[in-house]
């Protein structure tokens, strides 16, 4: 479930707002998007796939009940964590090659 939008990190660029198929995010001038619609998350990291700059944090488990700290998920490197464990982004090594169906996909060419 989606837990934080950084106003520290965020360049206000919306793609989140954009990105998402539930709709959770709104639109906010000159400030970075609001979780507008939590229970509505999905946890399809999406928002968090797409964010340029790591400002997202998604939970894999998580209920509305839920305070998360921005500066302990920096400290353990959780802001921009999912992005970098498939490899997707500017300076990171794609995962895609590891996947076994990926692996007898090459093998069937």
């Amino acid at each position: 479930m989606i837990e934080l939008v950084s106003e520290s990190r965020c360049i206000k660029c919306n793609i989140c707002v954009n990105i998402c198929p539930t709709n959770v995010f709104d639109l906010v001038p000159d400030a970075p998007p609001a979780i507008a619609r939590k229970s509505d998350c999905q946890t399809c990291f999406m928002c968090e796939l797409y964010c340029p700059v790591d400002a997202l944090y998604v939970a894999p488990e998580s209920d509305l009940q839920t305070s998360v700290n921005e500066a302990e998920l920096a400290q353990k490197g959780l802001l921009g964590s999912y992005r970098e464990n498939i490899g997707w982004g500017s300076k990171r090594t794609p995962t895609a090659e590891n996947d076994q169906t990926f692996q007898i996909l090459k093998q069937m060419r």
